[in-house]
């Protein structure tokens, strides 16, 4: 996938990710981003359009979490 993206961290800071896996579960978009600093914990994000540029927004539901996190683990034992 290769794409690289900026996003503000919590104390302001740029955080780099790559966005290395993006997949669609009940109609709803979600990515897969792992930050460039070395960290090798992902984070999911639920993607929402807005006209052109799409907003990526936390996913605070506990079982949507859940669900998109199984979905994104039977994706890469699939590859």
């Amino acid at each position: 996938m290769d794409k690289v993206i900026t996003l503000v961290g919590e104390n302001g800071e740029n955080v780099d990710f790559e966005v290395i896996a993006d997949f669609e579960v009940n109609e709803t978009e979600y990515a897969v981003l792992l930050p460039l600093d070395g960290s090798d914990e992902a984070v999911i994000f639920k993607v929402i359009e807005d006209g052109d540029e799409p907003i990526l927004e936390p996913i605070e539901d506990e079982d949507e979490f859940q669900m998109a996190s199984e979905v994104f683990f039977e994706l890469m034992d699939e590859e």
